[in-house]
């Protein structure tokens, strides 16, 4: 079954029913560089609290996530 995700404005974290997502905490959650956004991954039928909001899938996520608001273009792991 393939993953699904949602990005999600940072504001709307409290409303995260982190039951029926991949990730299991607030604290857990990817934000974007700015803290404005983040974005949950769950598999099968869309949680209620994600309904009507857009979905991506894994490619369309990773080309989203490799831009300059979620990844750090002066970044260099060592």
């Amino acid at each position: 079954m393939s993953k699904n995700y949602v990005i999600l404005d940072a504001s709307d974290v409290s409303s995260v029913d982190f039951s029926e997502v991949m990730e299991t905490s607030a604290q857990t959650l990817r934000f974007s560089l700015d803290g404005s956004q983040t974005f949950v991954k769950f598999e099968g039928s869309t949680p209620s609290f994600l309904e009507g909001k857009t979905q991506y899938d894994h490619s369309e996520i990773l080309t989203i996530l490799a831009t300059d608001e979620w990844t750090d273009p002066n970044f260099s792991p060592e």
